[in-house]
């Protein structure tokens, strides 16, 4: 139970809320004691009072002994705004980790400490290590979470403040962009004669405009000029979408964050919510967008204890809105702010050092840490500037450089091979697998991308929310013999005279006798099972109401898909997750805001390897950090990506992404640079390649270049003349099988 000691207040204005949008124009806008739900770590539990504060500052510093004076600093901080500027490698984590013990040392309630992240993950390690320093006894629950895990149970608890219904949904971004594309067909905006935006493309335009608080015609010049001219029947498109949305009761992820602001904006609700934490902390600051900012000055504007940790020289999520300029300009929106700069990097030797200090020093501006080592780094080699004549010469000589460091001792996991994009890796991946080197590589499948699983989550949504008109679409169409079409006709037969689906479950079981004639006939028993499991029955658990609806969609989950037993278990695990929830539809929310990573690919053939390489797009390996790293395709076009030329912002977000890529490695660094691109596998049409913009004479010159060395393979890199009639010869050999 979530107790909330409420100021009076009235209701908030919902003319604050996002207005229509058009096509030149965007959406508009931008606690006394309690406790707050914390951040749930598993075996981290409530345990007995706080403990005692110790009995002198020299044993409060006592667990900080590793600290460096500036992270010490940073740490023990006072009560104003603090920005840290935190270098790769330099402690970041460490340093707030010190920070949150401090603030607990000096007594402030865990509950009543905010920690804002961009993964679930990172600050689970943050309170893990502060609770091995404290001990579960002296350590509860510090409230925190990603900024839309928080605004959802910020929602939750104030909804009826904000106009939102108790069972409210929330959409995943393809569930999003199914209902946009629902919208536009009822609409009739069709491409025609003129494409438009596949679904997609369409729910990234619509985000990026709400996240930026651009308007949405500059929106589509910048990124879709193809079809800007359209924008009046996009914003139309997303004007529907919105207000199905609200007819629905579902918030997509762009609404919890778009609420979230409503709510701390107001001016009794806001301080309510505000007063709720006597310290913020937020992590990745350079990641935060126009939303997210504008949120933390609502949170902050009558309290300034806040701590923002980030890397300008980082930010490398422009399309999801963030800028490096809300950290490089903080003090703007926090009054007062003071800065430490964490500038010792515990994590590469010195000469990567010098290879990523040269990138940031051709930047026009920011990267404000200029990098130093600490120690010497055991094992360094200087890092390498490969010259390879094509694609097909880069994969062998990154498979060579592999093989060489793996037999140095470097294990394969604690190599990675880095690009620009995902379909950089595909030659590389053919050349691995021809060496039966062992690689996983990161961006696959996740969770709850599989069919299956969202399911699963489209009927605990629809437990709560008998509304939900895609959860009905989705969960009728996996019924025998049920399309698109007819599951329209049922929902249609659902719907009230004014058109609307009806507020109960007790209310839809009671007309389903008279829709159920619209299925097929053999299929009857299986859909009233369906219905019969989304009433939840008196002082039922959440967790057997969710057994009993995966017991109901289980001959509908065998019926749809192939290798139903390996489906079913990973909805078990699913419905397990539902034990400590209140509602089945935050069960859902949770798994949309921070997915597991992979559903263990349906039970196929268990990994017998000890070993393996690591493939990742540089956007993947943010945070991350391995002995060996091999950046390919450092090639003008690849990297940077012409998609991003066509603004100075671009470019500059392309530097931090090559600068990210670099500050990776520990011990070893390559960096490869291909001569030619081929436009076809077999004839010899290729482009020449210019070398990355980004290794400039200063940057090469902290780089040992290996030059381009011609292949003494003699033969011809083309298919010889045909001389042999395969088609006679395979036509014989296939006749005898007849």
């Amino acid at each position: 139970m979530l107790t909330v000691f409420r100021t009076p207040r009235s209701r908030v204005d919902h003319s604050l809320l996002p207005r229509p949008l058009t096509g030149r124009d965007a959406p508009d806008g931008r606690g006394t004691g309690g406790a707050n739900r914390g951040l749930e770590v598993p075996g981290f539990a409530p345990s007995g009072p706080a403990g005692h504060p110790r009995d002198s500052i020299e044993h409060m510093f006592a667990s900080r002994r590793e600290l460096n004076e500036r992270q010490r600093e940073a740490a023990s901080f006072g009560d104003g705004p603090l920005r840290v500027i935190a270098g790769p490698g330099t402690g970041k984590t460490t340093t707030l980790t010190a920070r949150v013990e401090f603030l607990l040392e000096r007594g402030v309630a865990p509950e009543r400490i905010l920690l804002l992240t961009f993964t679930r993950r990172s600050a689970r390690e943050i309170v893990n290590r502060v609770r091995a320093i404290r001990g579960a006894t002296q350590v509860r629950r510090v409230s925190g979470g990603t900024f839309h895990s928080v605004a959802h149970r910020t929602l939750r608890r104030h909804h009826a403040a904000v106009g939102l219904p108790d069972g409210f949904g929330v959409l995943d971004h393809g569930d999003g962009a199914d209902l946009i594309d629902l919208v536009r067909g009822e609409l009739g905006i069709l491409s025609g004669e003129r494409r438009l935006p596949k679904k997609a493309t369409l729910a990234a335009l619509y985000s990026r405009t709400v996240n930026t608080g651009v308007p949405l015609a500059n929106v589509m010049l910048e990124t879709t000029p193809w079809c800007a001219d359209r924008a009046d029947e996009v914003a139309s498109v997303f004007t529907a979408y919105m207000a199905r949305k609200r007819s629905l009761g579902l918030l997509d992820f762009d609404d919890l964050l778009l609420y979230w602001r409503v709510a701390v904006q107001d001016a009794c609700l806001g301080d309510e919510i505000g007063a709720s934490y006597d310290h913020i902390l937020v992590d990745e600051f350079q990641d935060v967008n126009l939303l997210q900012l504008d949120v933390l000055v609502g949170l902050r504007r009558n309290d300034s204890r806040l701590t923002v940790v980030g890397d300008d020289a980082q930010a490398i999520y422009g399309f999801r809105g963030a800028s490096p300029r809300f950290l490089l300009d903080a003090e703007r929106y926090f009054p007062g702010l003071i800065t430490i700069t964490l500038d010792v990097n515990y994590r590469s030797c010195a000469a990567i050092l010098k290879v990523a200090n040269a990138i940031a020093a051709d930047a026009p501006e920011g990267f404000g840490a200029v990098l130093r080592e600490e120690t010497p780094v055991i094992g360094a080699s200087q890092p390498l500037l490969v010259h390879c004549a094509d694609e097909r010469q880069q994969s062998e000589c990154v498979t060579d450089r592999v093989l060489e460091l793996y037999e140095q001792g470097v294990a394969l996991q604690k190599q990675a091979v880095l690009f620009r994009a995902a379909h950089h890796s595909a030659d590389l991946e053919i050349e691995l697998s021809r060496r039966r080197i062992p690689f996983i590589k990161y961006g696959g499948l996740r969770y709850l991308e599989a069919a299956h699983v969202k399911d699963l989550l489209a009927a605990f949504r629809l437990a709560d929310n008998p509304r939900d008109e895609m959860a009905w679409f989705r969960l009728l169409q996996l019924i025998p013999g049920v399309g698109p079409a007819k599951a329209r006709r049922v929902i249609d037969a659902l719907r009230d005279d004014d058109r609307t689906l009806p507020l109960s479950h007790g209310e839809i079981k009671g007309r389903w006798p008279g829709v159920v004639d619209v299925l097929p006939s053999d299929t009857h028993d299986m859909s009233s099972a369906l219905v019969d499991a989304m009433c939840a029955k008196e002082h039922e658990s959440v967790l057997l109401h969710a057994e009993r609806i995966r017991h109901a969609m289980a001959p509908l989950i065998s019926s749809t898909y192939d290798d139903a037993a390996p489906r079913l278990e990973d909805l078990g695990a699913l419905v397990l997750a539902c034990a400590e929830a209140t509602r089945l539809s935050d069960v859902a929310a949770d798994q949309a805001l921070e997915p597991p990573a992979s559903t263990g690919d349906l039970a196929g053939p268990p990994m017998v390897d000890e070993d393996w390489l690591v493939l990742s797009t540089v956007h993947s390996s943010k945070g991350l950090e391995f002995d060996a790293v091999h950046v390919i395709h450092a090639a003008d076009g690849n990297f940077p990506s012409d998609m991003a030329l066509g603004s100075a912002e671009g470019l500059e977000e392309e530097r931090r992404l090559f600068y990210v890529a670099i500050t990776r490695a520990r011990r070893n660094l390559a960096i490869y640079v291909p001569l030619r691109y081929h436009h076809h596998r077999v004839r010899d049409d290729h482009s020449w390649a210019q070398p990355s913009r980004f290794l400039s004479e200063s940057v090469r010159s902290t780089l040992e270049e290996i030059p381009f060395i011609a292949s003494s393979d003699p033969s011809p890199s083309w298919s010889p003349a045909v001389t042999i009639n395969g088609s006679d010869v395979v036509a014989g050999e296939l006749s005898k099988l007849w």
